[in-house]
């Protein structure tokens, strides 16, 4: 069998656009898995927001994110794009950042060129490090993974603050050192998004705020519609997160005004999920022939 990273790069190379849930938590991989995708996008937003409490403002460590995309990856057979960020620090960081996804079990890594700490691409106040410097961190995780199919992914945030010429000037320049895929962040229009998949060399990766609204960045546009200007794969960053999100204030309100409010039990099944679902999904009869095999339970 080829490797994840063979496989995302079968993928992506296809005729038909990659279409990539975004995935922070357990339930998160397991549901788009279940919803019969082959790839998923590590939220660094979502993993930093639910797993840390804090805003996507570079409070997530090195550690903290490699251990939970290790964990997505034991749960899941989906392959896995982690978000490593700026690769924190410079491109001898770069080399054992990318050494350590790359054993973890990803397919492909993400590494942005905003300066440390960083911020979420739809933030105001983002900036750049040199295109210079971004192209030696290429340099760095192409030369140190171990497998030549592990996609690396280069990401430029320049479009908000230097213009969609010179997002594009650098994505090709990532390109040449070596980078497999392009993405190109908080494009403005359809017309930008356009602009960069006709004017990069290798597949580009563009993200859909599908569940964050309003935004002002990228409108939001069907998979079709992207596959026909030439975009390779989408990412959905924010579906699972804001929808999971949604459902915990929904449920909080009914809590506070129902049952403690008014002392009142209710079903609400818009906001349950049954008992032997829920274990279904995380893998109960797995881990039942698991005690049956070994222990004879």
């Amino acid at each position: 069998m080829s490797s994840r990273g063979r496989q995302f790069k079968d993928l992506i190379n296809s005729k038909e656009i990659l279409i990539q849930p975004g995935v922070y938590d357990g339930y998160s991989v397991r549901l788009i898995e279940r919803a019969g995708f082959k790839t998923a996008s590590i939220s660094g937003a979502g993993v930093s927001e639910s797993r840390m409490g804090w805003a996507d403002r570079g409070v997530m460590t090195f550690e903290e994110n490699l251990n939970n995309a290790r964990r997505l990856a034991d749960c899941s057979d989906l392959l896995l794009r982690a978000d490593a960020d700026t690769g924190y620090g410079n491109a001898m960081t770069v080399h054992f950042v990318v050494r350590a996804f790359e054993k973890a079990g990803m397919a492909a890594l993400m590494i942005e060129d905003q300066v440390w700490p960083k911020r979420c691409g739809h933030m105001a106040g983002k900036a750049c490090i040199p295109a210079e410097e971004m192209v030696q961190k290429v340099k760095a995780a192409v030369d140190a993974r171990r497998d030549n199919d592990f996609v690396i992914v280069s990401r430029t945030d320049a479009a908000g603050p230097h213009g969609v010429d010179e997002a594009i000037r650098r994505l090709n320049m990532y390109a040449e050192a070596g980078a497999d895929v392009m993405y190109a962040d908080a494009l403005l229009s359809k017309a930008d998004i356009a602009k960069v998949a006709k004017n990069v060399p290798k597949p580009l990766i563009v993200n859909m705020g599908l569940g964050m609204r309003p935004r002002k960045t990228t409108p939001l546009m069907s998979p079709k519609q992207l596959q026909d200007i030439g975009v390779a794969a989408v990412s959905y960053p924010r579906l699972l997160t804001t929808a999971a999100l949604r459902g915990m204030m929904n449920a909080l309100d009914v809590f506070k005004d129902e049952v403690v409010g008014q002392n009142r039990v209710v079903e609400r099944t818009d906001l349950q999920v049954g008992f032997e679902e829920l274990n279904d999904l995380m893998g109960m009869k797995i881990l039942d022939e698991m005690e049956r095999k070994y222990t004879g339970g």
